[in-house]
């Protein structure tokens, strides 16, 4: 799995985009998707980004609406993270459940379903899953192992370059249906048919009307509660000019083109209280550095948004919003989203998509 780092290889990755190909195959492991989705989590690009560089190239929206749809996704989970902690239930309380662990036989890729082992050994790896192979995998924990979803969610949170929170909880929420009417079941014929496998003899190896079965298999009864940490660089001094503007980099802010041309303090701020409630890998952390190469003279300082405040004395202060940035305090800017207008809660994606949807219409047809 290859993720290259350079802004400008990233835009060429956007160019490639083949949406109609895109709609026909994604849910197959070796379908044409983009793998953008670390770019987008990192705030390197945008959504819109995306869905303006597609749209130019002029296609109807009518012929790549899958596609739009995937994106829109993306932009309703955040717009929920800006209304709701997701780290509750969303809806309804998970039901079922019988631990609030994960199975060891998951942590350890020794499941007994080859193809879920093989995507968790490449996400340590790799930092990647297929979104299908995330909803086999979360399936299986939570409505199979009958695992509450949060530890879980954080485990697969700490190991993905495109880990996301609003992303992350909702969609296994959506598996488990704490966000849903109903949870989501994939037994081992379907997952045969998306990634080629022909396994039997599975837990998952039986008809849909015999899922969930009664008893947690013997595979998913062992669990374990684990202890994620982020290894985060000492701190160290950097320099600044409390005469100029600062702006405040984070793990979800590293956008090159944010505030380019202006002179001013650039710092990637890496709050350790943030990593204490969110952790990450090692490659989720050198991935955010690397990025952060694109960004001209950005300096790293491991502390609080206040302790930087105070301790150089910064005043104006620029910052995207988040609803993880506890303790930010000066300019709020937005993020680049696909429609600015289409804001708050959603009972439903497809609530959202109806607004979102015309919106997008208006704006083909009166070009």
């Amino acid at each position: 799995m290859n993720f290259p780092t350079k802004y400008s290889e990233i835009l060429e990755r956007i160019q490639e985009i083949d949406p109609v190909k895109y709609g026909q195959t994604r849910n197959y492991l070796n379908g044409a998707v983009t793998y953008l989705s670390p770019y987008i989590s990192r705030g390197v690009i945008s959504t819109k980004l995306v869905l303006d560089t597609v749209l130019a190239k002029g296609y109807p929206l009518e012929e790549i609406e899958s596609f739009v749809k995937e994106l829109s996704w993306r932009d309703y989970f955040q717009r929920l993270g800006q209304v709701r902690n997701l780290d509750n239930e969303i809806k309804f309380p998970q039901s079922e459940v019988e631990n609030l662990q994960i199975p060891i036989s998951v942590i350890h890729a020794e499941t007994g379903i080859h193809v879920i082992d093989h995507a968790i050994q490449d996400l340590y790896a790799n930092g990647y899953m297929h979104n299908h192979m995330r909803m086999y995998t979360a399936a299986l924990v939570t409505n199979i192992g009958k695992s509450h979803w949060l530890l879980p969610s954080k485990w697969m949170y700490f190991h993905l370059l495109d880990g996301d929170w609003a992303s992350n909880r909702c969609s296994w929420q959506w598996v488990c249906g704490a966000n849903s009417n109903k949870k989501y079941f994939a037994n081992q014929e379907n997952i045969n048919r998306f990634t080629s496998t022909q396994q039997q003899g599975t837990v998952l190896d039986l008809p849909y009307e015999s899922l969930p079965p009664k008893k947690i298999p013997k595979e998913l009864i062992e669990t374990s509660q684990m202890n994620l940490e982020t290894e985060l660089p000492n701190p160290v001094e950097i320099q600044s000019n409390s005469s100029l503007p600062t702006f405040v980099y984070n793990y979800y802010n590293l956008d090159p083109n944010w505030h380019k041309d202006e002179v001013g303090n650039r710092i990637l701020l890496l709050d350790p209280s943030f990593f204490a409630e969110h952790p990450v890998s090692s490659n989720c952390i050198n991935f955010m550095f690397e990025l952060g190469k694109n960004i001209e003279n950005l300096q790293i300082f491991v502390g609080t948004f206040s302790e930087l405040k105070e301790k150089y004395l910064l005043n104006q202060m620029h910052f995207k919003e988040h609803p993880l940035n506890h303790g930010y305090v000066g300019v709020e800017e937005p993020r680049d989203w696909i429609s600015i207008a289409v804001t708050g809660y959603y009972p439903s994606f497809f609530a959202y998509w109806k607004l979102l949807n015309k919106e997008l219409i208006a704006k083909q047809i009166s070009k």
